[in-house]
């Protein structure tokens, strides 16, 4: 991951977080909207012009959400995997409290910092967790 996508996941890391835990529970059952029809409603005519299959529309669905799903545990375990290479107190602070969704704003009033002193905090983070392979070239 590139500078700017770890920031992002940093700041997006708590709705992330909650996102996956959704989607899982989600995934686990199947849509019942999509179940076949039995009796005289299979034998009626179909609507021209909408969805032909809902059971394809549903599986593509699903599959866009599982995509989703492995996008944010992707991100989140890029993060999380690279954690140790924070060693600064105040920096695991910032860190921690980043990854639970507080702003810049109330880090600072938490650690009685300026907002712009955790701004430089943080970019010293984002600084530590850039995958380093990527720069040897």
């Amino acid at each position: 991951m590139n500078r700017q996508q770890i920031e992002s996941a940093l700041k997006d890391y708590r709705w992330m977080m909650n996102s996956i835990l959704l989607l899982e529970e989600e995934l686990k059952h199947p849509n019942a909207k999509v179940t076949a029809l039995y009796g005289i409603e299979a034998a009626m005519p179909k609507a021209q012009g909408g969805p032909s299959d809902p059971v394809l529309q549903e599986v593509c669905r699903r599959e866009k959400k599982w995509n989703r799903l492995d996008n944010y545990r992707e991100k989140c375990a890029f993060i999380t995997s690279r954690m140790h290479l924070i060693t600064n107190d105040r920096e695991i602070e910032v860190l921690n409290l980043t990854m639970d969704g507080l702003s810049n704003r109330k880090i600072a009033a938490h650690m009685g910092f300026s907002h712009t002193h955790i701004k430089r905090i943080q970019e010293s983070i984002v600084a530590k967790l850039v995958d380093k392979r990527e720069h040897v070239a």
